[in-house]
C-alpha cells in the first residue's frame, strides 16, 4: 500500500487551467534540433547557442563595467537583429525543412549567420583600427598574438555557426551567405559610426548627470583597460595599507 503523501504522475496538481487538454507552447529561442546519435549536429546545435552566449556577455560587462563603448556595441548587434527581423518578414523565404516549433518561419537571411558575421567584424575593425591606433609603437608580441587568437576564436565560431545552420536544414547555403553578407556589411557600418561620430562624444557624454548616477564611462583613451585598473587597484591598495598603518602606530 502507497502512503497518501506521495504523489503518483497522473495526479492533479496543478491549476485548472493547465489540464491534460492543454497545448503547451515552448520558448523556442533556444530550441536547436539536431539528428539523434549525431554527434557532430549535436556539437553544431550546442556551438549555434553562441549569440545567446555573446549576449549573456554583453549584458555582464555592461552592468560591471559600465563603458559606453560597451553599450554602443551592445546596441548595435540590437539594431543588427532588428534589421533582420525586417528582412525576414519582407523577403519571407521559408525555411528548407518547416519545423512546427521554432521562432520564426522565415529564413531568408540567417539571423545566426548576420550576427556572428556582425560580430566578427566588429571585433576584428576594432583591433586592427582602434587598438592599432591607440597603441602601435608599444604593443608586445603577447599583446599581438592574444588579438589574433581573438580574431582566429571569432571567426571560427562564426564560421562553425554558419556551417552548423545549413548542416541542421535551418537554413540554406543562400540564406547563411546572405546573412553572414549583411552582418558583414552592418559590422562595418556601425564600427564607423562609432569610431567616427559617436567616440568623440564619449568625454562629453560621461560628464552628465545621468552617466554619472549610472557610473558610465569612457575607457576609449586607455590603451590597455585590464593594465590600467590592475596598476590602480593595486596603487590604491598599498596607499590604503600604509595609512591603516600609519593609523595603527598612533
Amino acid at each position: 500500500m502507497s502512503s497518501p503523501d506521495l504523489l503518483h504522475p497522473h495526479d492533479s496538481i496543478s491549476s485548472p487551467s493547465a489540464s491534460i487538454g492543454t497545448e503547451w507552447q515552448p520558448i523556442t529561442l533556444t530550441l536547436v534540433e539536431y539528428p539523434k546519435g549525431d554527434l557532430v549536429g549535436k556539437l553544431l546545435a550546442w556551438i549555434s547557442l553562441a549569440p545567446l552566449g555573446i549576449g549573456a556577455g554583453f549584458v555582464a560587462l555592461i552592468l560591471f563595467r559600465r563603458d559606453l563603448h560597451t553599450i554602443v556595441f551592445f546596441l548595435g548587434t540590437l539594431v543588427n537583429e532588428c534589421f533582420n527581423m525586417i528582412l525576414k518578414h519582407w523577403i519571407k523565404e521559408p525555411r528548407p525543412v518547416s519545423r512546427a516549433q521554432i521562432w520564426t518561419e522565415y529564413g531568408m537571411p540567417s539571423s545566426h549567420s548576420q550576427f556572428m558575421c556582425f560580430f566578427a567584424t566588429y571585433v576584428l575593425l576594432f583591433i586592427f583600427i582602434r587598438l592599432h591606433h591607440m597603441n602601435n609603437s608599444n604593443s608586445a608580441r603577447l599583446e599581438r598574438l592574444v588579438r589574433l587568437l581573438v580574431l582566429a576564436i571569432c571567426w571560427t565560431a562564426a564560421f562553425l555557426v554558419c556551417f552548423g545552420r545549413i548542416y541542421l536544414l535551418y537554413h540554406t547555403l543562400n540564406q547563411v551567405l546572405i546573412g553572414a553578407f549583411v552582418g558583414m556589411v552592418m559590422g562595418v557600418l556601425w564600427f564607423l559610426l562609432t569610431h567616427c561620430v559617436l567616440t568623440p562624444y564619449f568625454p562629453m557624454v560621461v560628464t552628465w548627470r545621468i552617466s554619472e548616477l549610472f557610473l558610465l564611462r569612457d575607457t576609449t583613451l586607455i590603451p590597455n583597460v585590464l593594465w590600467f585598473e590592475y596598476t590602480a587597484t593595486r596603487h590604491e591598495a598599498r596607499a590604503r595599507a600604509r595609512k591603516l598603518v600609519s593609523m595603527k602606530s598612533q
